[in-house]
């Protein structure tokens, strides 16, 4: 059995603040609590019955998780050139999906900590065939286009109750409690990642018995921009239609084809923030 972890920072123990999460002195010490975290799951899913574990890192630049310190059992994607974004190297072979250390959606609850979609910088709101998801909820469709089911999440209690109120049957494991979007009541990590390890053991045995979410083509992404500017850059793409000032629309045949349409048109969009050749020297 192949399991595969997509990989967030903002939803693992400890973390609380933005701050923790940039490139300084502190972002190091986050580092290793989330290659901590993934470590657990990991566990957690060869405990469960996993023969093959792919862990795709999902923050920033994906680059995180900390390769010597990580369960030697499992592979890791790294690097941010990725046709596929955090689902880089999911595929049809596997038999589940498990979300370690994600968050909640841009313009969800006000609890859910540092909660964003995919690029804070860029989206304020994404819908899929007029209904409202985050990343979690995105991704688990896309992987539903290859027959895997979303198995596992782990993050604050808000964001658990989130993704369950759309997928009841996964395991959640709640690593804080959220008290603002900047602020979090923690638990001690090794605390956590008990959880972590105990709901993804739990999560890995009844993998065979869960459904793949299948959408069915076409599908319609909506996606409402923070700026009229980077809405209006994705429009470069012929495919994609402006229908408000700061809202896009785009169609495609399927779901994996419409994911890479989105991520395309969210690195235009990021790129447009301050201007798409403000920082290329003549």
């Amino acid at each position: 059995m192949k399991i595969f972890i997509s990989a967030d920072m903002e939803g693992i123990s400890g973390v609380a603040t933005n701050q923790q999460l940039k490139t300084n002195s502190e972002y190091q010490r986050f580092r290793k609590l989330m290659t901590a975290d993934v470590n657990a799951a990991i566990e957690g899913a060869f405990n469960g019955g996993a023969e093959e574990v792919v862990v795709a890192d999902g923050h920033g630049n994906m680059s995180n998780i900390i390769i010597e310190e990580m369960d030697p059992r499992a592979r890791l994607v790294s690097g941010n050139n990725r046709v596929m974004c955090q689902l880089e190297g999911l595929d049809g072979t596997f038999s589940g999906i498990m979300f370690v250390g994600h968050h909640g959606r841009e313009g969800g609850s006000d609890l859910t900590v540092i909660s964003h979609t995919l690029a804070g910088i860029c989206v304020n709101e994404m819908k899929i065939n007029g209904k409202i998801v985050g990343e979690t909820e995105m991704n688990t469709m896309v992987a539903g286009a290859f027959g895997v089911p979303a198995i596992f999440v782990s993050g604050d209690d808000a964001y658990v109750k989130e993704v369950q109120e759309t997928l009841p049957h996964v395991e959640g494991a709640v690593t804080k409690r959220a008290v603002d979007r900047f602020a979090a009541e923690l638990i001690h990590p090794e605390k956590a990642r008990e959880e972590i390890r105990a709901k993804a053991e739990a999560a890995v045995k009844k993998a065979k018995d869960q459904q793949a979410v299948e959408t069915e083509g076409p599908v319609t992404f909506e996606i409402e921009m923070k700026g009229p500017q980077q809405a209006k850059m994705t429009t470069t793409l012929p495919t994609v239609e402006l229908i408000g000032p700061k809202r896009i629309k785009f169609t495609c045949d399927d779901m994996v084809t419409a994911y890479k349409h989105m991520w395309g048109c969210v690195i235009i969009a990021m790129t447009a923030t301050n201007g798409v050749l403000g920082q290329v020297n003549a």
